[in-house]
């Protein structure tokens, strides 16, 4: 059964066991979902109101984008498992022969690559999801605006706990013209933590 078809019951008794996997990835896909699901709960409490009409079509399109992300942060959760697994399955390869431990030492890295760029993805989608947020501040229902503030939270929460796993992959990467790839993952944390601060603050000030 993948993870996102598990009560929140299970899928957290699953986190808590023993079991490797899910771990700090599939956590941070989820986190950020739930903040991209926010934004669109926010765009659905201000769209059919009449009183707030002059947010209306910015709060569609803002929907819009926010449910793009969503959708690929949701397919995260398991991705990033199934990442994890692949590296658990080459690592346990045989290596008696060196034609063995040629083929063993490329799926290595074959998986351990996969490993960093969903996590890396889910970072980049982060990104997106708090620019989309950050367009509806003030300008969205006021009743739900505490809502964007916890939607930034957990988008920030989902992007920094990537950049953890994109992290403690890299080193193990041994091609660097691929681990160039992700040379963008420390400065995406400093602008994701500036426009999640911004959100936020703005979000406070006007409670």
């Amino acid at each position: 059964m993948k993870l996102v078809d598990m009560s929140v019951k299970s899928y957290l008794d699953v986190l808590a066991s023993d079991a490797p996997a899910p771990g700090g990835g599939s956590v941070s896909a989820l986190s950020a979902a739930q903040g991209a699901a926010l934004v669109a709960m926010v765009c659905n409490l201000t769209i059919p109101k009449e009183k707030y009409s002059e947010h209306r079509d910015l709060c569609i399109r803002v929907k819009d984008d926010i449910l793009s992300i969503y959708d690929e942060l949701v397919i995260g959760i398991d991705k990033d498992t199934e990442a994890f697994n692949k590296v658990s399955a080459a690592f346990k390869l045989p290596k008696e022969t060196d034609e063995q431990k040629a083929a063993r030492s490329k799926a290595i890295q074959e998986a351990t690559i996969t490993a960093t760029e969903v996590p890396y993805e889910t970072m980049e989608l982060c990104m997106e999801g708090l620019a989309v947020t950050e367009r509806i501040v003030g300008k969205s229902n006021p009743n739900a605006s505490s809502d964007l503030g916890v939607a930034a939270l957990n988008l920030l929460a989902g992007l920094k706990g990537a950049y953890l796993n994109v992290k403690i992959n890299l080193p193990s990467i041994k091609d660097e013209s691929k681990a160039a790839r992700f040379a963008g993952a420390e400065a995406m944390v400093t602008r994701a933590e500036k426009t999640a601060e911004k959100i936020y603050k703005d979000v406070l000030a006007a409670l």
